[in-house]
């Protein structure tokens, strides 16, 4: 059994993932295995997660990956762990919209029969905590609301009060929190700036984060109650294994795992502070499918990996880097011969950008005849998509869902041959798929749909 807690808010901007991020290298600091995990499409919390814990972070997208896979994925990373920290996504009941519960920290708490600590914001209030707590700990008699956690108050006095008015609620106070500049985070356009663009000032961060929750926050009562948490009934995920359709159609489900490959096929991964959005799944899925998996830094190398046979460009912040990108022009001769070549390459939102004509002005790799800029709008949402055509990543027809995360436009939007169509929020053809080519705004969870890496590595060889 796992023992667990999900740490969960009434709202964005409470102070979770200060909250989240403190327990997790308080406990890894008291010499306990801590498994981080966060729900949602976030690439950033969990990189200050790894940061306090030493492990991979790792998401729980019921929208993306299904609730069926949400304990199993929990399983898998938690595996060998003495405690897991789950942290919440925007307010404990919110979700994707129109789709109810559906991929909201509540539905994700009672998928894992964990435990909730809500952290609030108490910096404008004192009795009315009571009124607030009370309606999120009732909302939902499935969701068990085990403690609060009191962020940002100000004295000795406004801890007294709500406190007082705490005791008449039944739900117990683990810890208060004053106001503590140096566990602050900067942010920017998508959210805190990542831990590789910051290594050492975020090193700093979570240990301020965590000498804060040491000493504000009851960590014995804390440990309890995720040690209350019961039995989850689930196997954990096995990168590379799961259920198809028989060939024949039929609706059958079998078990199917990647031949076995000699050698096998070298995948370059984009990483580096330009690149930094990207599952643990994803490289796992790519080994377990018979690849060997290489990661390089699009701001330093001046070239792939030796012998790559097939190249992933995931998210991040190009625009940021947008320059020294250009100015490495060995590097971007060497990914537009590799794409020229018909090997396969799969990039999302960041890798989109940095295979155009251009992005802000600044040359890029050129692949795609489309050139790409800063916006002031924000597209943010899941995405239910259906693949256009036949690509490295799925067949002509096959659905996915995912998600869009970005304050760039790419014009045009869409290639002669596009990569997806879209369903919401408004119907729309979008994306690039170009001989071996699959680019695209949206991101993806393969641990939805692992036939994407066995189907991208297979193209490799």
């Amino acid at each position: 059994m796992v023992a667990r807690l999900v740490i969960a808010a009434p709202s964005s901007g409470a102070g979770k993932t200060t909250v989240a991020t403190g327990l997790m290298a308080a406990f890894a600091g008291r010499g306990l295995a801590v498994s981080p995990h966060k729900v949602g499409p976030d690439y950033i919390d969990p990189g200050y997660h790894a940061l306090a814990t030493g492990r991979p972070g790792r998401n729980l997208d019921a929208y993306m990956c299904g609730t069926g896979q949400i304990a199993p994925l929990f399983l898998h990373g938690a595996r060998g762990c003495d405690l897991a920290v789950v942290e919440g996504v925007m307010g404990l009941y919110d979700g994707a919209a129109d789709q109810g519960e559906l991929a909201s920290t509540a539905q994700v708490a009672k998928l894992l029969k964990a435990p909730v600590v809500l952290v609030v914001d108490a910096s404008s209030q004192s009795r009315s905590v009571a009124a607030l707590v009370h309606g999120f700990a009732s909302w939902d008699p499935e969701v068990r609301i085990g403690g609060v956690i009191l962020n940002k108050v100000a004295t000795d006095r406004h801890e007294h009060l709500l406190r007082e008015a705490l005791g008449e609620s039944g739900v117990p106070v683990l810890g208060v929190l004053r106001r503590a500049p140096a566990v602050a985070t900067p942010s920017r356009h998508l959210g805190l700036v990542p831990v590789a663009e910051r290594q050492a000032q975020a090193v700093e961060a979570v240990a301020a984060q965590a000498e804060q929750v040491r000493s504000g926050c009851d960590l014995e009562a804390l440990l309890a109650l995720a040690r209350s948490a019961p039995e989850l009934h689930a196997e954990p995920w096995v990168p590379g294994v799961g259920e198809r359709p028989h060939a024949g159609g039929s609706g059958v489900p079998t078990r199917s795992a990647p031949a076995e490959r000699s050698p096998a096929p070298r995948v370059a991964v984009a990483g580096g502070a330009a690149f930094t959005f990207s599952y643990a799944e994803h490289t796992e899925l790519l080994t377990a499918a018979g690849a060997e998996v290489v990661t390089f830094d699009p701001l330093r190398d001046e070239a792939l990996p030796e012998g790559t046979s097939g190249l992933v460009i995931g998210g991040g912040f190009p625009e940021m880097y947008g320059e020294q990108l250009s100015a490495n022009e060995p590097l971007r001769k060497a990914v537009a011969e590799l794409a020229a070549s018909g090997a396969p390459v799969a990039a999302e939102c960041a890798g989109l950008l940095y295979l155009a004509r251009s992005l802000d002005g600044n040359p890029m790799c050129g692949v795609l005849d489309a050139d790409a800029r800063m916006s002031e709008r924000l597209t943010l949402g899941y995405r239910d998509a259906v693949a256009v055509n036949d690509s490295v990543i799925a067949p002509a027809g096959a659905r996915m869902r995912g998600h869009e995360f970005h304050r760039t436009v790419i014009e045009p939007g869409a290639g002669a041959v596009a990569a997806w169509g879209l369903r919401q929020p408004e119907r729309r053809v979008e994306g690039f798929v170009q001989g071996g080519v699959h680019a695209s705004y949206v991101h993806t969870h393969w641990a939805g749909t692992p036939e994407v890496a066995a189907r991208f590595v297979e193209r490799c060889g």
